[in-house]
């Protein structure tokens, strides 16, 4: 009996490859939306912070787009695997144990974010421990990302490493190598904190100062961090520069200062769609220099394409009804919070 060939892309490549490219920004917009505010509420200078109402309504909505971030991130992990499936599921196999603790990392970050938002009258001490923890677990994940992602870039460390140890308690060891992109992706979640920081207190001076500084500052880190990681690209740093990826790298940058100018101006709508744009130009180059690092060992064309469209329209249609979804609920916890200021 010949078993089925699953071996196949039911898509062509290119709507599988732009629809993860989108999933993953939308992934980011949430993730960043936790991570960032995170910082910003512990780290921000604003007095009497804790008992601000408008710091209290961003804590309360951290559950709820802590749902969205795990909801939002299956999709472009499913579409990464379609393409990258033997470098994806080779790097988590080699740090197995750590890829595996992710579900409890987002359960403890999950657990004591719906504390810091329930809890009845709660002190500033209690707080600040419960979003202190819930960062640590965020952070913990980012990390594991970072590492087996940039991993499943270098096949020929993948074969050498889980030729070494088969135990899967192997975390990335080339630390160089991942460090700077995480620390990259965490800058970046602290300029969407800032602009969400600074668009929920719209009509709150101190703490629409409070987020524009973080959107400034942050998004100044994030772009120097972004070039320094850039000339550590080594020997892909020459074809980046000859590709496509480059003119998306710049597009990108210029639409985060456009995002920038329409955010002190306080046109949130137009800074919101730039920074979205931005974000997406960021994924887009990223998935350039993945496929540069791959080049010498695998291209995703060579996956033969046998279309499911049944399959992929159901795909879409659940989609953008889950994100308009979203889209209604947060206008609505945004009208309402408006309103009531």
């Amino acid at each position: 009996m010949n078993l089925p060939d699953y071996n196949f892309l039911a898509a062509p490549l290119w709507l599988v490859t732009v629809l993860h490219w989108v999933t993953l920004t939308l992934h980011f917009v949430a993730m960043n939306f936790v991570v960032g505010g995170i910082i910003v509420v512990l780290f921000g200078r604003l007095e009497d912070r804790w008992n601000n109402p408008v710091v209290r309504r961003f804590i309360k909505l951290f559950p709820s787009i802590m749902a969205a971030t795990v909801t939002l991130g299956v999709a472009p992990l499913l579409f990464l695997q379609l393409t990258y499936y033997h470098q994806a599921y080779s790097a988590a196999i080699i740090s197995a144990w750590f890829w595996l603790a992710i579900v409890a990392a987002v359960i403890f970050s999950y657990y004591f974010l719906y504390g810091a938002s329930f809890a009845k009258n709660p002190t500033p001490k209690r707080l600040g421990w419960y979003l202190s923890l819930a960062l640590v677990g965020l952070l913990y994940v980012a990390w594991i990302y970072s590492s087996v992602f940039t991993m499943a870039e270098r096949p020929a460390a993948m074969t050498t490493l889980y030729a070494n140890n088969q135990s899967g308690f192997v975390i990335n060891p080339a630390i160089g190598s991942y460090v700077l992109r995480w620390l990259h992706m965490l800058l970046g979640a602290v300029t969407v904190g800032g602009f969400f920081a600074g668009l929920l207190g719209r009509d709150h001076e101190p703490v629409f100062k409070l987020g524009r500084t973080w959107f400034l500052y942050g998004m100044i880190a994030t772009m120097v961090l972004g070039l320094v990681y850039l000339f550590t690209l080594g020997e892909i740093l020459l074809p980046l520069m000859r590709s496509s990826g480059i003119w998306v790298l710049t597009a990108a940058i210029v639409l985060s200062l456009g995002a920038l100018h329409f955010f002190f101006r306080k046109k949130f709508v137009m800074s919101g769609v730039l920074t979205l744009l931005s974000m997406l130009g960021m994924v887009v180059t990223r998935h350039v220099v993945r496929q540069l690092y791959l080049d010498p060992t695998w291209n995703p064309a060579s996956i033969p394409v046998n279309p499911q469209w049944s399959v992929l329209a159901l795909f879409l249609i659940c989609f953008v009804l889950a994100v308009g979804l979203v889209w209604y609920m947060l206008r609505m916890f945004f009208g309402e919070n408006r309103q009531a200021a």
